[in-house]
Formats: structure tokens, C-alpha cells, sequence
């Protein structure tokens, strides 16, 4: 079968900004396998430099994921003809690779692709019938205080219902101000406040944020503190002053052993779950069962991969009953992005069909 790996190099359109910093572009290696039918099958492997664990430069991610796709080749037929996330033998070929979750993504992805012989429906639902949309969070990412306004104006004017606003990067009273200001045009009832604070704050400081964002009936924090502070973590959750919500804490966790602990320990009211950072769409699966056993919530995001995996993310989001807004968007952050028949409107993300798009 023919096939192609490359570097696709995305390209915002406007600087987008984190705690992190500033992202100006972000790689993606994008593969393709020509099928017996003619389509081609396509996946991603994206990463976020400085985020993803398995990423230190282009020459090293290119040889892993090089050497992964030689051994997975051996088995894609195989495995594409049977429901491989149940399969033993794939589980304990993806468990050598825990520490690559963008491989196991990709791989996830391709055989979805494989097995939709090509198409850009991978798994039938109402969401790809047209028949139903998802709502979403409108992102409000970093920049000066007017900027961030202007964003957050923007989204709720669009039909956004829920608006999640980055903070951390500039002076706290003046994210705080801009908070209050959106609080006073809307109570909690019309427009749901998320926040992401990207662990940019302490363990101290956190406690005061939480305070003030309480005041403002903000909906949950993520990742208030850095990852890797399960005592401190669990402390700001136990406070029941604003739900947090673990993401980057969820990052290089591996086997159901090592995630049940880490719930039990934080005890959040949330969980942010992202494919290509957290397990593929198979670690996705089981941070959802761990967390429904105990009661905590969760929703899915998109990590700024192009149109190839985020159509897959949502299209796998729409399999399950989803009561909160979701985290994806469509790729509007790219200039050279790819392809996609997903639309937003009215804060929702909705499938165009082929009376829309061919």
C-alpha cells in the first residue's frame, strides 16, 4: 500500500497565547495510506512543543514515530478488521508506547480511517447525520486586557453560551476586572465563565484566585497550580470554593492503577480530556470509566490539532452522552489548515452533510 509521512507545519492566524507563552506555529506529521478503493486514509500526529511528553525536537519525534509506524504497519491489516480497542494483543502493543500519546492517537485514528474505507465519516452517529449539534466553549486565548475583551464580546455576541477565558499571564487584578465586567453583563444563569489558568499560579495564590472567582460564580478552574502537586491539588478541590479541573496533571499518567489513584488522591470535580495528550481515543475511554465510577464529570477538548484529528476528536466525543459544553473548535486558528466539514454556530459544533459539503 502507498504511503506518505510528513511535516505540516500549521500556521496561526493571529498569535495565540498561554501562561506557556506565545504559539506562532505548531507541527503536525500527517500520514497517509492509499487504499484498495482508491481513497486515502489519513491521520495525524500532533504535538505542542513544551507540552507534549514525547516531543523534544523534530529530528527525535520524526525517528520514534518512524520506527512506531514500522512496527504498527506489521499488524494494521490485522487490526483493522476487528474492534482493536478491545483486542489484547493491540492493547499490549500501544502499552510499549504509553509515553508517546500522539503515536497512539495516530495509530487509533488510522485504523478508524481504515476501517471507514476512507471516508470522512468514521463513525456513524446523529452528530454526523446532521441530526443533532454539540454545544461548545467559546476560547478566549491571552493577550492584552482589551484584546481579551474584545474576544470574549465577540464569542457571546456569536451564540456563545460558555466562554473560557486563559488567565495567568497578566497581572491577576486586571484578568480579575475583566472577569467581574462579563459577571455584570450576565448572571451565572445566561453565560456559563470557565477559566484555564495553564498551572500558572501557587498553591498559595490559587486559594486567593479561588476566593475571587467564587465571588464571580465562575463555573470550574483548570489547572489552577502546576501538574505534579497531588497534595496541593487536592486541597484547592477539597476547598469546594470553585470545581477544578485536571488537565495537564493528566499528562504521562499510564495504566488504570496509576489513574484511579490519581482521582482518588486530587478527589476533582472534573477532567479534561484531550486523545492526543491523554492515551490515544483508548486512554480517553478509560479516564471517562474511572472517572464516571466516581462521580467526577468530564468533557473532551481539542489540543490545536489541524482538521484531521479534530474531526475524529469530535466525531468520537458525539458517540457519548455529552451534558457539558465540549472544547472543540474547528481549525479557524490556521491559516494552512486542511479540509473540514465541521461548522460552528451559535455556540454549537455541527456536521455539514453532503447537502452542504460534497
Amino acid at each position: 500500500m502507498p504511503e506518505s509521512l510528513f511535516l505540516h507545519e500549521l500556521k496561526f492566524l493571529k498569535p495565540a497565547g498561554t501562561s506557556r507563552g506565545v504559539l506562532y506555529t505548531k507541527p503536525s506529521w500527517i500520514y497517509q495510506l492509499s487504499l484498495s478503493n482508491g481513497k486515502l486514509a489519513q491521520t495525524e500526529f500532533p504535538v505542542i512543543p513544551g507540552l507534549s511528553p514525547e516531543y523534544i525536537d523534530h529530528i527525535q519525534y520524526e525517528q520514534a514515530l518512524t520506527q512506531f509506524l514500522t512496527l504498527a504497519k506489521v499488524q494494521l491489516e490485522a487490526w483493522s478488521k476487528i474492534d482493536f480497542l478491545q483486542d489484547q494483543q493491540y492493547q499490549l502493543f500501544i502499552s510499549n508506547w504509553q509515553a508517546y500519546p500522539s503515536f497512539v492517537f495516530g495509530l487509533e485514528l488510522l485504523l478508524f480511517a481504515i476501517q471507514a474505507n476512507g471516508s470522512s465519516v468514521l463513525f456513524n452517529s446523529s452528530f454526523t447525520d446532521s441530526a443533532i449539534s454539540i454545544p461548545i466553549n467559546g476560547l478566549v486565548w491571552m493577550g492584552n486586557l482589551a484584546d481579551m475583551r474584545q474576544q470574549a464580546q465577540q464569542k457571546i455576541s456569536a451564540g456563545f453560551q460558555t466562554v473560557k477565558l486563559k488567565i495567568g499571564a497578566l497581572d491577576w487584578q486586571q484578568e480579575l476586572s475583566l472577569l467581574a465586567e462579563l459577571r455584570a453583563a450576565a448572571p451565572a444563569t445566561q453565560l456559563t465563565i470557565r477559566v484555564d489558568a495553564n498551572g500558572a499560579f501557587s498553591a498559595a495564590q490559587a486559594r486567593e484566585v479561588l476566593k475571587e472567582l467564587a465571588r464571580l460564580e465562575v463555573h470550574s478552574i483548570e489547572q489552577p497550580i502546576a501538574a505534579g502537586q497531588p497534595k496541593e491539588m487536592a486541597e484547592l478541590a477539597a476547598l469546594n470554593l470553585v470545581p477544578i479541573a485536571l488537565d495537564e496533571e493528566l499528562i504521562g499518567v499510564h495504566g488504570t492503577v496509576q489513574k484511579a489513584a490519581l482521582l482518588d488522591r486530587i478527589k476533582p470535580q472534573f477532567i479534561i480530556l484531550k486523545p492526543s495528550l491523554h492515551g490515544g481515543f483508548s486512554g480517553v475511554k478509560e479516564w471517562i470509566a474511572l472517572a464516571e465510577e466516581r462521580l467526577i464529570a468530564w468533557w473532551l477538548t481539542s489540543a490545536l490539532e489541524s482538521a484531521i484529528g479534530l474531526s475524529a476528536i469530535v466525531q468520537f466525543g458525539s458517540l457519548f452522552p455529552l451534558d457539558l459544553p465540549q472544547g472543540f473548535g474547528t481549525g479557524g486558528l490556521y491559516s494552512n489548515n486542511f479540509e473540514s466539514r465541521l461548522a460552528i454556530e451559535n455556540g454549537h459544533i455541527f456536521w455539514l452533510n453532503d447537502s452542504h459539503k460534497d
